[in-house]
């Protein structure tokens, strides 16, 4: 066998398995057992119109195993607004958004997870913690982001992800493990692009502070700043149910 031909073949699934080992790395070290913090969101339109917002984000367990509660505390009209998020480490996570004007819960429906979280540019399925065992990799080499050495990485989602997404590319800086970039892509269209900025170590987990979505069809961003972040906080398991998030709606 031609031994450029040989050498291919070998590089192949050895490349695979190093793109999950960064992908799993950088899991492994963000991960911890609680989390809380304040989002102010600012929601820039086509026109450039900018809306400004607020949640609180709580999380127990670990990404892909978790249950979540996001909660809008401003403007006046979007108080209250809620989402109740049960991450699963084998499917698409169980999500329930609660509104205080109809007084009601509603279940997310799979075929809705594209659509637009209460006028942000996150999708439902955005919000979601996914663990590293529900897409394939594959390295396609190293770029430059903001003057940070980065692993590029394609990332597939199997088919029981139940993703929107067709394939992501993600850019994992190589000095300290974070994601810095996401490109989210429908067939070979790329329809959102998250980036990461403003690290900071919290609590030893190196954390973006400023984090911008980009819904590119329909040229418009949120750029979201996290505030009073905590990890591995106390936080009581009933916070984290559908009764709770109709109690503090």
């Amino acid at each position: 066998m031609n031994r450029l031909l040989w050498a291919a073949l070998v590089a192949a699934p050895l490349m695979a398995q190093d793109a999950r080992a960064i992908v799993e790395e950088t899991q492994k070290r963000a991960r911890s057992n609680s989390q809380r913090y304040e989002g102010t969101l600012e929601v820039v339109d086509a026109r450039r119109k900018v809306s400004t917002k607020s949640w609180i984000y709580e999380r127990t367990g670990s990404a892909g195993d978790s249950k979540a509660v996001l909660r809008f505390t401003a403007p006046p009209e979007v108080k209250g607004v809620a989402l109740l998020i049960f991450n699963h480490p084998d499917r698409a996570s169980d999500q329930w958004m609660w509104t205080p004007a109809v007084a009601r819960e509603r279940r997310i429906a799979l075929q809705d997870r594209s659509t637009r979280f209460f006028g942000t540019d996150f999708t439902f399925e955005d919000l979601e913690e996914r663990d590293v065992d529900r897409s394939t990799y594959k390295l396609l080499g190293e770029e430059t982001i903001d003057g940070n050495a980065c692993w590029k990485i394609e990332s597939t989602p199997k088919p029981e992800a139940r993703s929107q997404y067709t394939r992501l590319l993600l850019w994992i800086r190589k000095d300290i493990y974070v994601l810095v970039q996401a490109d989210c892509f429908q067939k070979d269209k790329l329809v959102r692009r998250i980036t990461y900025s403003n690290f900071e170590k919290v609590q030893g987990i190196w954390t973006a502070r400023l984090m911008k979505v980009e819904d590119v069809p329909r040229h418009s961003m949120t750029i979201m700043k996290v505030e009073k972040l905590q990890y591995n906080l106390p936080l009581p398991a009933d916070n984290f149910t559908l009764q709770a998030l109709r109690r503090e709606g």
